[in-house]
């Protein structure tokens, strides 16, 4: 009976290292691919319409101005060309260079946290005349929208304030609010508590115009996001928690499955997000602008979506500061899970819950049953290795690699962790987030 048993736990592992095996082979390409280039990748003359070679010097597909900062180069090659009839469409500004990001933030009691992240915006190394910001105001109730227009004065991009009409709120109104003034052909959107390191834009016009449009466009591309600690003392748990969860969803879009992104830090293309609706069919759920996009995009154009393994795009995003909201965080994020119609992201949630609620029962049950205990324990180290196989190249990417002293306490506590937050989640009739009750 304890080979039985023994044997069934350490099969559930065997599955689990597997996939996870599987999806770390193909972060390490998204790598490699994301090296070629910015860092690697030559260009040969080319007659015909496309990427133009960067300057010497460059980041990759972005052209360096003089004083060193990389930008898509002018209309006569490259952005301001058409690459394929879905090649984005950039607009011309007062500066004279190409409109080709409209940077979308949502925001409801953020004066604190604004300036950060329009500093931010503005120490990027793309041109400031090739993006512009837009502040889609949530009903505010402190001074976000006095901070934008002090703000709006000084800066070198254009900055602008959109505010939400009665009747309408939530991000997802924000965003579409907001979407609906942008001018640029792309949109990319983050947090308003979110800061974006300086090559953040460059990365993404990198990737842009170094991809070939005609072949495989792209429609939809997940960053990175590093949680920040903020000082509990879950803060390094939540961290590695973290940096899997992006690790996992960027191996499932190198591997054509999208389940998982996060909206600190992602783009698509205008025309795209209105061909599928935008968020029409899933506005009445608060969670999920994120998620929901790219599994429409991903149902209407398969081959359309990415993840930049892009050191540069970086987005730190804030630790929850309390158990309590790190508690109603997971369960918002949990409550859109009974709504997902692709099955990849039930069968990933099914694997994850199902191998770890494996390894605490065995743990339990060999505490009790000593011929049980050695094949516990190779359960527990074939599901741990696998773990640590696919954190290293993740943790490489945030620069983060320290946070791997946490996996076993991590191991631990994650089985009871994840059933009362799915639990929760599937249960959960409203909770309140920014001061407001939302369903």
């Amino acid at each position: 009976m304890a080979a039985l048993i023994g044997g069934s736990l350490l099969l559930v592992a065997a599955l689990y290292a597997g996939v996870w095996a599987w999806l770390r082979a193909a972060f390490k390409k998204l790598q490699v691919d994301a090296g070629v280039g910015f860092a690697t990748h030559t260009w040969a003359p080319n007659p015909t319409p496309g990427p133009s070679p960067p300057g010497e010097g460059s980041h990759g597909g972005a052209v360096l101005n003089s004083s060193g900062s990389p930008l898509p180069e002018g209309r006569g090659r490259g952005w301001g060309e058409r690459q394929g009839d879905d090649a984005p469409q950039a607009e011309g500004n007062s500066a004279g260079q190409e409109l080709l990001f409209s940077v979308l933030v949502a925001a409801r009691n953020e004066a604190d946290a604004l300036p950060t992240l329009l500093a931010a915006l503005g120490a990027q190394s793309l041109l400031p005349a090739c993006f512009e910001v837009l502040v889609a105001d949530d009903h505010s109730t402190d001074a976000t929208a006095a901070v934008v227009a002090q703000v709006a004065r000084t800066a070198p991009f254009s900055l602008r304030l959109v505010e939400l009409p009665p009747g309408h709120a939530g991000k997802k109104a924000a965003l579409t609010a907001a979407e609906a003034q942008a001018r640029a052909p792309w949109v990319v959107c983050t947090d308003a508590d979110c800061r974006p390191g300086p090559g953040w834009l460059a990365a993404y016009a990198t990737l842009l115009q170094t991809h070939s449009f005609k072949h495989s466009p792209i429609h939809f591309i997940s960053g990175p996001v590093r949680l920040t600690p903020g000082g509990a003392w879950f803060d390094g748990l939540l961290a590695l928690e973290f940096a899997g969860l992006m690790g996992v969803g960027a191996g499932c879009i190198g591997r054509g499955r999208p389940t998982m992104c996060n909206g600190a830090n992602l783009a698509f293309r205008r025309a795209s997000f209105h061909a599928v609706g935008g968020y029409a069919d899933n506005a009445r759920l608060a969670s999920g602008d994120d998620e929901f996009l790219l599994h429409k995009l991903h149902q209407r154009y398969p081959g359309g979506i990415r993840f930049l393994a892009d050191a540069r795009a970086v987005v730190d995003t804030p630790a929850p500061a309390t158990l309590g909201a790190l508690l109603r965080q997971r369960v918002r994020w949990a409550s859109k899970y009974p709504h997902y119609r692709p099955a990849a992201p039930r069968q990933l949630a099914l694997l994850v819950l199902g191998t770890n609620v494996a390894l605490a029962l065995g743990l339990a049950l060999g505490l009790a049953w000593p011929a049980l205990r050695p094949w516990v324990a190779a359960t527990w180290v074939l599901k741990l290795t696998a773990d640590a196989w696919l954190l290293g190249p993740v943790l490489g990417l945030l620069r983060r690699r320290r946070w791997l002293a946490w996996l076993l306490p991590l191991q631990l506590l994650y089985a009871p962790y994840a059933l009362a937050v799915g639990l929760a989640g599937r249960g959960a009739g409203g909770y309140r987030w920014k001061g407001r009750q939302v369903q």
